[in-house]
């Protein structure tokens, strides 16, 4: 791969590693979709440059493919158009005040032996610069004129690394690649200019680190401690997928971290470095924080499967499992007491906590499935530990799978998940005693269809047995006949109507 830029950052790393590095890339580029390099030739015969550029090249040296792809581009919004009409086979305007055009080639040539097998998707953006109004919260856009010019002004340098097309040639004017082998997250320009220019990028950081393992640059964390605050001219909704996209990683702790540690949570999640005060009453070792770090990382493992490649109820990544492991506790700040002989107490924490969750994932414009699921399993994170030495009566046992509806087996893996004692005697006999409640629920299940409970008589039977109406009272009277299937279990049909009479007599006298 020829390279008309080569940092002297990379006299710095091993040979091997950046070599390793580079012919992975080879490797990757030299699949690349033959309708991309066709594009290529058709920006050149206009007269105009195209590179590939940002996520696509960096995961092309981390070994990664894509058919979505990610271009720049010397010409302009409308010369792009012009051109992406001829190549594709539809286009589309993504945002031409952005400078950003979207195209779709279908396959060809599936099964004929030229590997052509899958769409190519491409973004094609007029080079420019972003910056932020500091009375906006949209980014102000002017239109470059030079790729290098466009690479500076982005993100970080791992993402500031072009492929000229078509003749594949490396651009890497900030040294990305060395920061790439070194696994360090560098911006092009300074850290504060940057994310200055767009405040965003404080939150990428974060994900960065989540998503590909990379560690702070010195000047990246220094400057998202001192402009933390910053991010607060940023939309909640480009808040909330950055934040989405980390909890989303293979491991989130560190880009967590990265927000707790530099103040970016005060700003966004406030209630996350508000339990690093508490102590956990069943974790003197550990404050809750921590703890709350470690059953997001328990819950991710209990996950089943993949979104590709689903098994299992529960497949990962799942978000509302995530959120709601993380943030289980945060109603503990608010609900601590300091019991005689040295004891704390956080009674009610986790009602508390559900309308904290609630408030919170609106203010960050979750959708409203999303918020209700999360603030539910707060809510009902406790609620296994009155099953004690499995004494629970049957009707408990409905009302532990009514309660959590289809949320169950995410409770299911938010209750094993809260289990971070040390004590392996008491950790064992809470896992078995969790496992006597599974047993339960399946026995009960399969002879009562516990996911499906309703009154042994429906409204229409209720209305005819007492001679009444649509109204209030008919919604009574199937609140007591859902009480008594709850607690007896299925009757007969003529049992339930006496009790049902019963009741109303009661009911009128």
């Amino acid at each position: 791969m020829p390279a008309d830029s080569r940092p002297a950052a990379d006299a710095q790393q091993p040979a091997p590693t950046l070599a390793a590095l580079q012919r992975r890339a080879l490797g990757v580029l030299a699949g690349l979709a033959p309708a991309a390099i066709e594009l290529g030739e058709a920006f050149a015969a206009a007269g105009h440059e195209l590179a590939l550029v940002g996520g696509p090249v960096r995961d092309a040296f981390l070994g990664r493919t894509s058919n979505d792809l990610d271009f720049a581009t010397s010409a302009t919004p409308d010369q792009t158009e012009a051109i992406l009409a001829r190549w594709g086979d539809a286009h589309w305007d993504m945002g031409r005040e952005f400078g950003t055009i979207g195209a779709r080639r279908f396959a060809r040539g599936a099964g004929d032996g030229t590997g052509a097998s899958a769409d190519v998707v491409v973004e094609v953006t007029t080079y420019r610069t972003d910056e932020y109004d500091p009375a906006s919260r949209k980014p102000v856009v002017a239109f470059g004129d030079t790729l290098e010019g466009d690479l500076s002004r982005r993100d970080f340098t791992v993402n500031a690394m072009a492929v000229r097309l078509p003749a594949l040639t490396f651009v890497d004017p900030f040294g990305g690649l060395a920061d790439l082998a070194a696994r360090r997250l560098r911006t092009p320009v300074g850290a504060v200019q940057s994310f200055d220019d767009d405040p965003l990028r404080m939150m990428r950081a974060a994900r960065f680190a989540a998503q590909l393992g990379f560690r702070l640059d010195d000047d990246v964390r220094q400057a998202m401690t001192s402009m933390a605050g910053r991010i607060e001219i940023v939309s909640a909704e480009r808040v909330r997928d950055e934040l989405t996209k980390l909890l989303l990683a293979a491991d989130p702790r560190p880009g967590l971290e990265a927000l707790v540690d530099t103040g970016l949570a005060d700003h966004v999640l406030p209630e996350l470095p508000a339990l690093r005060l508490e102590i956990d009453e069943h974790h003197r070792h550990k404050d809750v924080y921590q703890h709350s770090l470690t059953v997001l990382a328990q819950a991710i493992a209990l996950e089943t499967g993949t979104v590709e490649a689903p098994t299992g109820p529960v497949p990962g990544p799942d978000l509302v499992l995530r959120l709601a492991a993380l943030l289980h506790d945060v109603g503990k700040p608010a609900t601590r007491r300091f019991e005689g002989g040295g004891g704390v107490s956080f009674h009610h924490h986790e009602v508390v906590g559900a309308k904290l969750v609630a408030r919170r994932l609106k203010a960050l414009r979750f959708d409203k499935e999303t918020v209700q699921a999360v603030a539910r399993l707060t809510e009902l994170h406790l609620r296994f530990h009155g099953y004690g030495e499995g004494q629970w009566t049957d009707s408990a046992v409905r009302r532990y799978v009514t309660d959590a509806g289809p949320l169950l087996e995410r409770l299911h893996r938010l209750t094993r998940s809260d289990c971070t004692t040390r004590n392996r005697r008491k950790a064992e006999r809470l896992w078995h005693a969790y496992d006597d409640l599974e047993a339960r629920i399946a026995e009960l299940r399969e002879a009562e269809e516990l996911a499906s409970i309703r009154p042994d008589l429906d409204g229409q039977q209720i209305m005819a047995i007492l001679g009444i109406g649509p109204g209030r009272e008919v919604g009574e009277a199937y609140r007591f006949l859902l009480d008594r299937r709850m607690e007896l279990g299925p009757r007969p049909a003529e049992e339930s109507e006496a009790a049902l009479r019963e009741w109303w007599a009661a009911r009128e006298s």
